[in-house]
């Protein structure tokens, strides 16, 4: 199912926790939703789940609105702080979650045994929550948010407190998932937006500041081309110059003479790979390095949300 945020405003006293945003999510996509803490991911994942209400504005999945409370069965919440009951053991807490979102009676333990398989619960299924590492809690929190099989997974943090293999498992579970469900996943690591989503949405507060690929952010943080080579053979006052004949070529720095390192910024929207690889042949350089400059998603998250 599809996901619309339309104009979507809501506020603490004076404070606008999120101002007019909109924004669409497709079947089958995995959108991370990044932003400094206070920036408004919270409050809008906990909108779009119908656990707040906004001032204003609507959110529809599958064309309806969330807010008359009929779409719960469509969506699977995995809040930032992992609510869970302590005193039961993980198989009766499973059991309770399913009773409470409608699961059917003879499917529920099908459902129970699909989601102990796919979090890695087997071992701990039987312990009681409160026994269980920090870890194996939030296994237990990504189980009830998928043990109705929803079409929507909204997902707050899920990696907190894991380990770093925990991590890897639970980052296959979430793309595997994202090839069949559309999926809304909160996180501060960034080599796991990266890793993970297909689409990247950043919000700083309460406003969007960027939507788009990783790659499609790089681009528009980087402007133009920018090339890192490395010559041998070559007269590297002479390569400059020839470079910068180019026609595709806006700027030529040496960075190195002695080791004939060059760096090349292209014009605004032109490339000039097959260009200097060309000039290498004609003159005879060996090309040893060509490497092109990608902007790091901290910088473009710095960037866009430090002021």
């Amino acid at each position: 199912m599809d996901i619309e945020i339309r104009h979507l405003t809501k506020s603490y006293g004076p404070q606008k926790a999120v101002d007019d945003i909109s924004f669409a999510v497709r079947p089958g996509e995995i959108l991370g939703f990044l932003g400094p803490n206070g920036a408004g991911k919270t409050t809008t994942m906990k909108i779009i789940t119908n656990y707040i209400q906004p001032d204003s504005g609507e959110v529809l999945i599958g064309g309806r609105s969330v807010h008359d409370g009929s779409m719960k069965r469509y969506i699977g919440y995995l809040p930032e702080h992992n609510p869970l009951y302590p005193e039961m053991n993980v198989i009766d807490f499973l059991r309770w979650c399913a009773e409470v979102q409608d699961v059917p009676r003879e499917h529920i333990p099908d459902r129970i045994r699909e989601m102990v398989r796919v979090c890695g619960l087997d071992r701990e299924k039987h312990k009681k929550i409160g026994e269980l590492s920090k870890g194996y809690r939030q296994r237990v929190g990504l189980a009830q948010a998928m043990i109705h099989d929803p079409e929507v997974l909204i997902l707050d943090e899920p990696t907190t407190g894991l380990d770093p293999n925990q991590i890897v498992e639970i980052r296959e579970l979430i793309r595997k998932l994202g090839r069949e469900k559309t999926v809304i996943l909160s996180t501060h690591i960034l080599p796991e937006v990266e890793a993970t989503c297909d689409r990247i949405l950043i919000i700083n507060r309460g406003r969007i500041v960027a939507d788009g690929t990783p790659e499609t952010l790089r681009r528009q943080a980087q402007g133009q081309q920018v090339l890192r080579i490395r010559l041998e053979e070559a007269d590297p006052d002479e390569a400059v110059k020839a470079i910068m004949a180019l026609p595709s070529v806006a700027s030529v720095d040496l960075v190195q003479a002695e080791a004939c390192r060059i760096e090349v910024q292209s014009k605004p929207e032109a490339t000039s790979n097959r260009a200097i690889f060309e000039l290498c042949k004609e003159r005879g350089w060996v090309l040893v390095e060509m490497v092109p400059f990608e902007t790091r998603l901290e910088d473009i998250f710095r960037n866009l949300t430090m002021n």
